[in-house]
């Protein structure tokens, strides 16, 4: 590496964080059927309860067209149902339903949480570091604008074909 050009490296490591990120998601798939930002969904609505799409967004940092894209396949699944609100009528709720709460029982950790577990045990200015590092290879790639959202939630593929893997 030492003759490489810097760009080849950070390519390099680019690419072993997209495939990390890619393992761990089809490790999560395999497990339960389920996409990564499906748990993410399900683990919010667990603990925020009767929640609004709106809600869900800004908790799980995703759209809330991507939300509820999410929330309809996880609705054909019975694993969430949709409440009117006893308060307010207008008003639609997310809620985990028993299944959904017993796959959320053995759905396995997911990718981030190992990394932030390890990011938040550096010291402040090493945190800042790598994100400020982060924004700037995103800026760099005319990535800072991108939406990544449609990009998490891939529909989990079908039995047949997770068995095939």
């Amino acid at each position: 590496m030492e003759n490489s050009p810097y760009w080849q490296g950070i390519l390099i490591s680019l690419r072993r964080i997209i495939r990390a990120t890619d393992l761990q998601s089809k490790r999560v798939v395999k497990a339960c059927g389920l996409t990564i930002p499906q748990v993410m969904l399900l683990r919010a609505i667990k603990e925020l309860g009767d929640v609004t799409v709106k809600t869900l967004s800004n908790d799980i940092s995703l759209s809330q067209a991507t939300v509820t894209t999410i929330l309809n396949r996880l609705e054909d699944r019975e694993l969430v149902e949709r409440v009117r609100s006893k308060t307010d009528r207008r008003i639609v709720n997310a809620r985990l339903t028993e299944k959904g709460h017993e796959v959320l029982l053995n759905t396995p950790p997911l990718l981030h949480e190992a990394f932030i577990e390890r990011l938040e045990s550096l010291e402040e200015w090493e945190q800042t570091q790598i994100l400020s590092s982060l924004q700037h290879v995103a800026s760099m790639m005319d990535a800072e604008n991108l939406d990544a959202a449609p990009l998490l939630d891939i529909a989990a593929p079908s039995t047949e074909e997770r068995s095939q893997s």
